[in-house]
């Protein structure tokens, strides 16, 4: 391997344009992403193929491989069957918190303080969400600016617990208010 030159491979969601993850491609990562329509790369670390969700499940549909200008970089536009992190964040692009939420909730730590909060199901993850958002509004009326930016801090870190409780993604939070400003356009 080498010997072998390897591509920069930048992997966009066909659905959203989000950009999910950079990973790497071999010729022979190419040629089998496409006779088989799945993201095929090559791990740097592993030194071997690695078939995008052979293990995690996480797989990519490639609807779409594109060159750059200079030929020295290709685009995957891929319909994704799940996180394109291993931190089971839907992007390697994640706010760094949701990707420290997002690795809590899929590795559950021992002593670890949002894997005790889960623990505890959706029900548990919107207790701390109402009690951090009346400390916000009560910090915003009746404290400084600093304890309200503490409280906020603590309503945004509960609000992604809170995502991950129910399975869900900052990105459908982020979606909805486009649409919402979309719509009001």
């Amino acid at each position: 391997m080498a010997d072998e030159t390897l591509t920069p491979v930048i992997v966009q969601d066909v659905g959203t344009d989000r950009v999910l993850m950079l990973a790497y491609a071999n010729e022979e990562a190419l040629e089998r992403t496409r006779e088989t329509g799945e993201a095929w790369f090559w791990s740097r670390s592993r030194g071997e193929l690695w078939h995008k969700g052979a293990t995690s499940g996480n797989t990519m549909a490639v609807e779409e491989i594109a060159d750059d200008c200079d030929g020295d970089a290709l685009l995957y536009r891929v319909r994704p069957d799940g996180p394109a992190c291993h931190t089971g964040a839907e992007s390697c692009f994640a706010p760094w918190l949701w990707r420290i939420v997002a690795e809590r909730a899929a590795t559950r730590p021992e002593g670890s303080y949002v894997a005790r909060i889960l623990d505890g199901g959706p029900p548990a993850a919107a207790r701390k969400v109402g009690e951090e958002g009346l400390e916000a509004a009560l910090a915003a009326v009746t404290e400084s600016d600093e304890r309200l930016v503490e409280e906020l801090a603590d309503l945004w870190f509960s609000s992604y617990v809170l995502l991950a409780a129910r399975g869900l993604q900052p990105s459908a939070v982020e979606e909805e208010l486009r649409r919402r400003h979309a719509a009001a356009q």
